[in-house]
């Protein structure tokens, strides 16, 4: 079939070098009207292009309408609701973006000495000690660039803490099965044996298989809450004494702290170390793979593991403390992610303690109204949840063949990004939704209206949902294949194209 002339939504768009035409230009700049150096000094000859570089030549309005037809072609969480399960895709301030590139922390050089960089330097120390207030903790490193990386982090403190204690028989790290994959992969890379808790009927730990698991060779306990579930693990004090009693240690991954933030501490229920996502509690944007920031706050019997350097105000000066004998050393370029920091701090300061828990609130009340609406066409098998919810569309596939994956996709014929799914694997077709607090009333209505339509459809015309997507610029594709045949580089177009 022939290209339109014309691509519009769904449909075909030119690449923006096949918009290239020779001698376009986007700007044109008269001579330089002082003497041009072209002396070694400047460049060696040795470094400088035997021929130009292969750019698109195209004029500045069309590089312009180019990159805003392809916004629109994608899906973010400024066109609509984003209702990733565990991924807290909530609408991103502007002003953190303003604060971020603030010329004295946007051009601050990470070689920059101490004394030059004073501003940044309280900036973390100040947003270290807010963190440190939301968790109920003693200690904070920001050094950690992501989610993961904060597990890794977490799990070597409590490695540190129990080899300094001449404790090396320690091996064990206790897992729900509704766990995120990140939580096992980080105990087996840190050189634990993981151990698997089965969920009780809500949903829960028992602390009845976490009595039988106990020994002296436990290391700790690595548990969600609200768990991946989205269910609030409501006997966590006392799964938190089982765990201390046997000589372990309780991390808490920070992973649905938009449930809890200003309500309820971590360090409160028992925890002793846990590990904030900064770019999904506190704002900044992380789809398509944007940096994140995962801090890592601890009770004081583990403070002195923390990675260095470690930021201290000494003398009316903030310095990097390096010396730390203790430290699990440093696990992160420099000092961390600042430009993360500094949007968590946005944020952060924008709200208020009073706006913090706010945040908190909505989110559950968002996602306690989504629930009630959905919940009649896609059951709850481990009812509502606190943030987020995980719906099954197991009687779509029973009884029209859709399955959940059909589902997701068919969203996406409704302007809305698919929800997670197949996570937790606990839940059979899985559909995990996380609406957070930033949607509106209308957006919800909106999302709801789309899913109930969607159920309809798997009754009525099951095809036009298997078949889905039909209006996006990628349609349906063969998985399969994509995964055994990969094609995922450009080759430059021919000359004269």
């Amino acid at each position: 079939m022939a290209r339109p002339p014309f691509p519009f939504q769904g449909e075909w768009t030119p690449t923006i070098f096949e918009r290239s035409r020779p001698g376009r230009r986007g700007t044109s700049i008269p001579g330089p009207d002082v003497p041009v150096r072209a002396d070694e000094a400047l460049l060696p000859e040795a470094h400088r292009r035997r021929e130009p570089p292969r750019l698109p030549e195209v004029p500045e309005h069309v590089v312009v309408r180019h990159y805003t037809e392809l916004s629109l072609k994608n899906h973010h969480v400024d066109r609509a609701l984003y209702p990733l399960g565990s991924c807290t895709m909530k609408y991103n301030p502007k002003v953190n973006e303003q604060t971020a590139r603030l010329p004295g922390f946007a051009e601050l050089h990470p070689f920059t000495p101490h004394e030059a960089a004073q501003g940044a330097l309280a900036l973390m120390h100040e947003l270290a000690g807010m963190l440190r207030e939301v968790a109920g903790m003693d200690a904070v490193s920001l050094q950690p660039a992501a989610g993961a990386q904060g597990e890794m982090t977490g799990v070597l403190l409590m490695r540190a803490y129990h080899r300094a204690r001449g404790d090396t028989r320690r091996k064990r790290v206790l897992i729900p099965d509704s766990a995120h994959g990140t939580n096992p992969a980080t105990v087996a890379l840190a050189g634990f044996d993981c151990v698997e808790l089965p969920s009780d009927e809500g949903g829960r730990v028992d602390p009845e298989a976490v009595r039988r698991a106990l020994g002296d060779d436990l290391a700790g306990m690595m548990l969600t809450n609200p768990n991946t579930l989205g269910v609030f693990e409501s006997r966590i004090e006392e799964i938190s004494r089982l765990v201390h009693g046997a000589g372990g240690l309780m991390y808490m991954d920070g992973a649905n702290l938009n449930a809890l933030m200003g309500v309820v501490r971590p360090g409160d229920m028992g925890y002793d170390i846990v590990h904030f996502n900064l770019h999904k509690t506190f704002s900044t944007p992380h789809g398509g793979g944007g940096p994140g920031a995962g801090p890592v706050a601890v009770k004081e019997p583990l403070a002195r593991f923390l990675p260095v350097p470690h930021i201290e105000a000494l003398d009316g000066e903030y310095v990097l403390e390096w010396d730390r004998p203790e430290s699990i050393g440093k696990i992160h370029g420099f000092y961390g992610n600042f430009g993360v920091m500094v949007r968590a701090y946005t944020y952060i300061r924008m709200l208020g303690s009073g706006g913090v828990r706010e945040t908190a609130e909505a989110a559950v009340l968002n996602n306690a109204y989504l629930s009630a609406l959905l919940s009649d066409s896609y059951p709850l098998p481990y009812g509502r949840g606190m943030h987020e919810s995980v719906f099954t569309g197991e009687e779509l596939k029973k009884r029209f063949g859709v399955r959940t994956s059909d589902v997701a996709k068919r969203l996406l014929d409704y302007g809305f990004h698919a929800p997670t799914i197949y996570f937790p694997l606990t839940v059979p077709e899985a559909l995990m939704t996380e609406p957070t607090e930033t949607e509106t009333k209308e957006e919800l209505d909106r999302y709801v209206d789309a899913l109930h339509s969607i159920a309809r459809e798997a009754e009525e015309d099951p095809d036009l949902v298997r078949s889905a997507p039909h209006t996006t610029p990628v349609r349906r594709l063969d998985e399969g294949r994509a995964g055994r045949d990969l094609d995922v580089r450009w080759t430059f177009p021919e000359a004269g194209r």
